[in-house]
């Protein structure tokens, strides 16, 4: 399995943290180099490792933004 590469982009907040320290964060992120996405996940605190997560463009974010507001 190959590598999965990522860069964090820019942090936008962080919305829960668990007492084991992991933190429910959306970020704007580069995965293996690509367009950068808005990524709503569990990250480790050292950001090693990562849970499971969503990717949203920024038309499907502010979809999403319009639907919470209504």
């Amino acid at each position: 399995m190959s590598e999965i590469k990522f860069e964090i982009i820019e942090h936008i907040g962080v919305i829960s943290e668990s007492a084991k320290g992991w933190t429910k964060e959306l970020n704007l992120v580069s995965w293996n180099g690509k367009q950068p996405k808005y990524d709503l996940r569990d990250w480790a605190p050292n950001k090693e490792k990562m849970g499971k997560g969503i990717t949203l463009t920024e038309e499907e974010l502010n979809a999403l933004k319009r639907l919470l507001n209504s």
